[in-house]
């Protein structure tokens, strides 16, 4: 791999850092040491550090040459996630019940490594913008920093974000153009019903327990019967709630659940299908329904351009056998998304490598590889050399 040594030499230190990190989680919206202590460490590189941007988020400028040149933005996730970690780690997390369990501890050291090289000894003509985002995970921070102005205070030709992927050989990348990360969505659903004793006189109640089932058996049938086979939808129903003894039927039962899915008139499909499903099951069980359905986060759609260029930047990292431009579209989610409807911009995968006893995302067991520390620092210098040269 075509990695500086001098960003090679950063390898301990964002270990170190990373490291830090880990030890020290904190979730959506309520990374304040952890947003001090990007802080305190960009200030030392000589980078003009803007805070509070979207609550906790954080904005480094780094300009290089007084002729009015391009500007770039990188961005990186900050936040961790409410799950216990049972790792046997010196730096295990130190805060009960959550961990950096997405590996954003090791994406924020990446870009502080590049930061550093960057400020240092980068060849490059023009700006750059270090986006740190908070609350990734689930809240939505990319749109918090949109809300607070920030395309409008800190202005880019094209935003740039990177994550580790551990299912993908270690040190490679992976991206593709357009569609690249599904759109997520929420629901809670209320079913109620008239409880009553379940075994001595069923006919006397309206059974929420009976309604719930039939719905999460028939939200199925959208995917499999009215969702074109060429194109994608999920939907999951991951929490029921409902009931509290043997033999009493419960007046109600929660739903929760998410969707997935790339297209807009999927979306729509999808959301229109369940509440038809729910109004049916009011007919014909005598039962209410009611359904809260949130549009979390839009697909993240790549734009050609700035996925070839940032495509480009990888090789020069890592070699062309070592990039992959098209791989299939993940049905996994990403609020870098709102980034990319409000300017030009690429997401970037990091292969971390498998198997590994700990590689998968939002485990318990999850540990960031930090092998590939320098890799995704490297790359992130590449990319801002190669769309920023000097003059």
């Amino acid at each position: 791999m075509a990695i500086s040594k001098d960003v090679a030499y950063l390898e301990s230190e964002m270990t170190a850092w990373r490291h830090h990190l880990h030890a020290r989680p904190e979730t959506a919206f309520d990374e304040r040491e952890t947003s001090d202590f990007l802080a305190s460490k960009l200030e030392s590189f000589g980078l003009d550090v803007y805070r509070g941007i979207g609550r906790t988020g954080i904005v480094a400028q780094l300009v290089r040459g007084n002729e009015p040149s391009g500007t770039v933005g990188l961005r990186a996730d900050m936040d961790a996630l409410d799950i216990r970690e049972e790792n046997d780690l010196e730096y295990v997390s130190r805060i009960p019940g959550k961990m950096h369990a997405c590996g954003h501890d090791g994406h924020m050291a990446m870009l502080l490594g590049a930061a550093k090289y960057l400020a240092s000894k980068g060849r490059f003509h023009g700006t750059v913008n270090f986006i740190f985002q908070p609350a990734e995970e689930n809240a939505g921070g990319a749109k918090a920093m949109l809300e607070d102005g920030l395309f409008e205070r800190f202005p880019v030709d094209a935003v740039f974000g990177l994550h580790n992927f551990p299912l993908l050989p270690e040190g490679s990348f992976a991206t593709r153009s357009g569609m690249f990360m599904a759109a997520y969505d929420t629901f809670d659903i209320t079913i109620k019903g008239v409880g009553g004793h379940a075994g001595a006189m069923p006919s006397n109640v309206r059974d929420p327990v009976v309604a719930a089932s039939h719905a999460v058996v028939m939200f199925q049938s959208i995917v499999s019967r009215n969702v074109d086979p060429i194109e994608s939808a999920v939907l999951s129903v991951t929490e029921v709630k409902g009931g509290s003894a043997y033999n009493v039927i419960p007046d109600e039962v929660l739903l929760r659940g998410c969707t997935r899915h790339f297209q807009p008139h999927i979306q729509d499909m999808v959301e229109t299908r369940m509440k038809e499903v729910l109004t049916g099951l009011e007919v014909s069980m005598g039962v209410s329904a009611d359904m809260r359905y949130e549009r979390r986060y839009p697909a993240v759609i790549n734009s050609a351009g700035e996925m070839e260029q940032a495509a480009a930047a990888a090789s020069l990292t890592a070699g062309n056998d070592n990039v992959h431009t098209n791989i299939p579209p993940v049905m996994g989610s990403e609020d870098f998304a709102f980034l990319l409807k409000s300017v030009s911009g690429a997401y970037m995968a990091i292969g971390a490598g498998a198997p590994r006893p700990n590689g998968m995302l939002h485990q318990s067991s999850f540990d960031f590889n930090d092998r590939i520390l320098s890799t995704g620092a490297a790359y992130w210098v590449s990319l801002v050399e190669s769309l920023l040269p000097e003059k």
